[in-house]
């Protein structure tokens, strides 16, 4: 997906170890458009080659103030005009200093000095440099003067320590370089999405459950919100951050999650139900733990059906909103998504085959087909993250039209 077409990144590397990941972080923004064009410090040489970088770009590589080919070509000036972001990765204490202190000293901080550009600061070094008064001062400065902080992440480290420090990686990164260039074109819709899984119990310590991660219900509310959606999530149980500027409402079982959505849906402009509900629970939950008993190998549960969300939503004789269901199949998948559709009073079906390996429950990647009353669409298989930018997009279209069509009537 070409998130960034026609986007001209100005990659400034200094002299971490991190330096070396720049490779993949410009392959990276390339596969999504961008044109990337490299400027290395002296230091960042003794980590990662010029050579490689200006393989990986198709551009020679800027490494000095006093290269009299520059100016024949593109100077340092015109090469900070040309950027429509600066993303300083590594950036390492020293160059957030002189950043910071407005040097210009080599030619990367000299472009930071010369270029009206954003400049994106993805900090990189060691947990105690980072925590050091002087290292927040200096980043308190940058972001009091409008510079995007990307980062730093936390966890182990090349020198040993554990802490915060560690340089984003750069899928983080390209996901901040998008959300940064995204337009924020919906600011006026509210979106309220179900994600995850139910558990219905059985006992104080036994429930019933399924394979799903939540990972696409997330991301479609991180595209979402990225684009300036208010967004409600209404999550059952899953091991995943809460994206940013996105309301998360936590709910165990299906009977939780249905007043939830309900609550929600009438003050929403549009619904979807990608939360994988359990269609039964337990008829009743034993109040203690229930215990194996000599001589029985079997035990025999009673199931009665949970209420269906997304037909209770698309339901609504009032304030209904634009209402998206989720199909998981493993068979016919055309048959039994138009066949929920149209059963469900649906404004739009996202039919998936689970049943193919590297997509779906629990993997990072999904394909979708999308069905509607009077067309689909057939989404390829991508990681969610992207897949749920491509959704939101057709959803928003397809609910657009809806309107127009309401207002023509």
């Amino acid at each position: 997906m070409q998130t960034l077409a026609g986007k001209k990144i100005l990659l400034g590397i200094s002299g971490g170890i991190a330096a070396y990941k720049c490779a993949e972080l410009t392959r990276r923004l390339i596969e999504r458009g961008a044109e990337v064009r490299i400027v290395m410090t002296k230091a960042a040489q003794e980590f990662i080659t010029p050579l490689t970088m200006q393989a990986v770009s198709g551009y020679p590589v800027s490494d000095s103030l006093f290269d009299p080919a520059a100016e024949a070509s593109m100077g340092h000036i015109e090469l900070g005009k040309w950027a429509d972001l600066i993303l300083l990765a590594p950036a390492t204490a020293d160059l957030i200093a002189r950043i910071s202190a407005g040097m210009g000293n080599d030619l990367l901080s000299t472009l930071c000095l010369a270029s009206d550009s954003p400049v994106a600061v993805a900090p990189a070094m060691n947990q105690q440099m980072y925590l050091n008064v002087a290292t927040q001062e200096n980043l308190a400065t940058l972001k009091r003067r409008g510079f995007p902080i990307w980062g730093p992440g936390s966890g182990e480290q090349a020198c040993g320590d554990v802490g915060p420090g560690r340089m984003l990686e750069p899928m983080q990164l390209v996901h901040h370089a998008e959300a940064f260039f995204q337009p924020a074109d919906l600011c006026n819709v509210k979106i309220a999405i179900t994600a995850g899984p139910t558990r219905e119990a059985i006992d104080p310590v036994r429930y019933l459950t399924n394979h799903s991660s939540g990972k696409m219900g997330y991301a479609i509310a991180e595209a979402a919100a990225k684009r300036g959606a208010q967004i409600t999530l209404i999550s059952g149980p899953v091991n995943l951050p809460a994206p940013a500027n996105v309301a998360r409402i936590n709910t165990e079982s299906a009977e939780q999650m249905h007043q939830a959505a309900l609550e929600a849906a009438t003050n929403h402009d549009i619904f979807i139900s990608c939360a994988a509900v359990a269609d039964f629970r337990p008829a009743e939950i034993a109040s203690q733990k229930m215990k194996k008993k000599s001589g029985e190998d079997e035990m025999i549960l009673r199931l009665i059906k949970n209420p269906d969300i997304v037909a209770s939503v698309a339901g609504l004789t009032r304030q209904r909103p634009f209402t998206v269901g989720f199909a998981a199949e493993t068979q016919d998948i055309e048959q039994y998504a138009r066949g929920k559709l149209s059963r469900k009073n649906l404004d739009l079906i996202c039919a998936n085959d689970v049943s193919q390996q590297g997509q779906g429950f629990n993997s990072d990647s999904n394909a979708l087909h999308l069905f509607w009353a009077d067309g689909d669409k057939a989404l390829p298989l991508a990681p969610k993250h992207d897949l749920g930018q491509q959704l939101i997009s057709e959803i928003i279209a397809l609910y657009k039209e809806k309107l127009d069509k309401e207002k023509q009537a």
